[in-house]
């Protein structure tokens, strides 16, 4: 349903108290809207995270991603090392890249892997300045190649500040002291409390995107805005709400829900004491949507950039809610942890964050639950995706507050025009039977302080075989959204982040897909859409689409995967790629109706492009990609051999000797 009135040019704070049983408010040194981490005191403005050590271990860490990273993207082209022959334990061989003006040489044991990844052993980089052995130091290791890396002159400052910064979180996260990956896929309470357990897991993520070096930039937060709103400090958060003139602002929901109904199931008796403060205003609250805003951003941008808007009441605060919400890895969407059955909030947020300014558009929010109803029809009507559980969890309302000045004063996509709107999506705890857990796929490529990975946990907790494992894990989530892209050349945007696993003893059963109207795409004809759904439609070249799977899947997940378990020992990569080669093959002998459509978006395919993710961010660090155009912005370097291709190569053989 949408609720918009007619636009009017004009239209003529106090905090309440918390109940007994609400999140602990918010200590004199923490930022409004915050409570310090449990058991951790941090005065404001302190910093015990940036020591020495600690910073010389962030760097080693860091810049093994980048040269790995820089190299399968080959920005950075490695030269073994004269008369370098491959270690005899793991196929090692020593490399070394130089600065173009020579002064700067970096050395380092790799093996290159499938899809060109390379698997650096951290401990053996060695930085030369001059011929002279020089501290690991990441931002001068960027300021050195970045005429190499593509990073002209006005963008490099923004860069090396996105790497500090990504640098001091994984610091941080050194501190923390993070629970082993055995501890994680038990289960911090043993399965008791799904939900803690689930927010146990987020919080506990190291690395970010696997991909992109600097994946913490988030530019705008300080210090205490660090402490109070990073995920990987799980500090509850007490979201801001306030009350937007329904002139201005939209607000969308699901079929056979009202703002109303949904917002007294968010607020609970708070939602009377918040129109008790407008009527004590002298305004009408059926002439206001009420809206949760991030407290950084309520205080950093619309107490000022909106003052306009406040001082008209067209934007009234309210003050703080009740319940405590932790940020999730995305930072801007918020898990509620008072009342974990309540939805999800999503929030819009100024800051620069890999490659994007986080906001949300007020006009994709209109859209947003019509969307998600049209996926959600189309997943529980398609036997393929129920006989292996696939399903969502669906953003069912949605408000955005669209301010004049900036829409006047800005090109269509300016971040101005995206500071204030919000989203609701649902829980996932309804989905879970007796004994299973949740947990962010971003978890499989975790490895804790010991470097053991979270997967190889999870496969030893199952009791399986990790061929075994694996194979339940592609069918919960890889076959799915391989029969998605042959049936209806639709795409999801299928990263750790954007997946939530449910597991039994440790073993994927199904995979439930989240952040959709912003991040899935139709790219064909195959399906017809309503006309509240067609800004999903998208054209993208008929060689491209099967992308969805070589880049989203295959490069950025299932690459560093495969290596995590092949250098742990647990999975030779040969194993996993034919493990996922039969998954798939296994998926196309059910399926000989789509065999046109297996030769045109061919899997076992020779090879395929190289998208960039890094290329994008060095070269325009402040917007990525036209999110209007997904395919018009790729930046393709060469190709990837497919490591599945020899898997076709072997099912010939073996039939041609049957």
């Amino acid at each position: 349903m949408t609720i918009q009135l007619e636009p009017t040019s004009t239209v003529p704070a106090s905090t309440k108290p918390a109940p007994a049983n609400a999140t602990p408010a918010p200590s004199t040194t923490a930022p409004a809207g915050t409570a310090a981490v449990p058991g951790v005191t941090q005065p404001a403005g302190q910093v015990p995270h940036l020591t020495a050590g600690a910073w010389a271990r962030a760097n080693r860490h860091l810049l093994r991603k980048a040269l790995a990273e820089f190299s399968h993207e080959r920005i950075l082209v490695p030269e073994p090392e004269p008369e370098s022959e491959p270690e005899p334990a793991n196929g090692s061989v020593s490399y070394r890249v130089s600065s173009a003006d020579g002064t700067h040489q970096y050395r380092f044991d790799a093996r290159i892997l499938e899809l060109d990844h390379w698997s650096i052993d951290a401990a053996s980089i060695r930085h030369f300045r001059d011929g002279t052995e020089a501290p690991l130091d990441v931002l001068e290791f960027i300021t050195a190649f970045h005429e190499t890396l593509g990073i002209n002159i006005q963008m490099l400052p923004v860069y090396l500040e996105e790497i500090s910064s990504t640098l001091a979180s994984h610091a941080y996260k050194q501190r923390a002291g993070q629970p082993s990956s055995a501890q994680l896929a038990a289960g911090i309470t043993g399965g008791r409390n799904p939900a803690a357990d689930f927010q146990a897991i987020e919080r506990s993520m190291t690395e970010g995107h696997p991909c992109f070096v600097a994946n913490n930039g988030r530019l705008g937060f300080g210090i205490n805005d660090y402490h109070a709103f990073a995920p990987e400090t799980g500090a509850p958060v007490l979201l801001e709400w306030i009350a937007v003139h329904r002139s201005n602002a939209v607000f969308t929901s699901a079929e056979g829900l009202d703002y109303r109904s949904h917002l007294g199931a968010e607020l609970g008796p708070l939602l009377g004491s918040f129109h008790a403060r407008l009527h004590a205003l002298g305004l009408d609250p059926d002439h206001y949507f009420l809206m949760p805003v991030h407290p950084w951003q309520w205080e950093n941008k619309l107490a000022v950039t909106f003052a306009a808007e406040i001082a008209l009441q067209r934007i009234v605060h309210l003050g703080s809610g009740t319940d405590g919400y932790q940020a999730q890895q995305s930072i801007r969407t918020f898990f509620n942890v008072t009342a974990p059955e309540r939805s999800y909030v999503k929030t819009a947020m100024s800051v620069l964050n890999m490659g994007f300014m986080r906001g949300l558009s007020p006009q994709y929010m209109k859209a947003t639950p019509a969307i998600n109803e049209w996926l959600r029809t189309l997943i529980l009507e398609d036997p393929a995706l129920q006989q292996r559980g696939f399903t969502m969890i669906a953003e069912v309302a949605a408000i955005g507050y669209h301010n004049g000045y900036y829409e006047a004063g800005s090109a269509p996509g300016s971040p101005y025009r995206k500071m204030l709107s919000a989203l609701w999506r649902e829980s996932p705890l309804p989905l879970l039977a007796d004994g299973q857990q949740l947990a962010t796929m971003a978890s499989l490529l975790h490895t804790d302080s010991a470097g053991k990975p979270m997967a190889a946990a999870l496969i030893e907790r199952s009791g399986l075989s990790p061929e075994e494992w694996l194979r339940r894990y592609f069918e919960a989530y890889l076959v799915p959204l391989v029969h998605c892209l042959y049936r209806y050349e639709l795409a999801f945007m299928p990263h750790g982040e954007n997946v939530i696993l449910v597991l039994e003893d440790g073993v994927p059963v199904k995979a439930i897909m989240k952040d959709i109207a912003e991040e899935i795409v139709v790219m064909g004809d195959r399906l017809e859409l309503p006309g509240d759904v067609s800004r999903i439609k998208a054209d993208i070249p008929d060689g491209e689409r099967v992308l969805a799977i070589f880049t989203d899947v295959f490069d950025c997940i299932f690459r560093f995967l495969a290596a995590l378990l092949d250098d742990d020992g647990t999975l030779s990569q040969d194993d996993f790629w034919r493990t996922a080669a039969e998954a798939i093959k296994d998926y196309q002998a059910r399926h000989p109706e789509l065999a046109g459509q297996f030769a045109r978006h061919d899997l076992f395919a020779a090879d395929f492009e190289l998208s960039c993710l890094n290329r994008l961010q060095l070269r325009n660090n402040q917007q990525m990609l036209d999110l209007t155009d997904p395919s018009g912005g790729l930046q393709m370097a060469g190709r990837l051999a497919n490591p599945l291709a020899k898997f076709r190569a072997e099912q010939a053989a073996e039939e041609g000797s049957g």
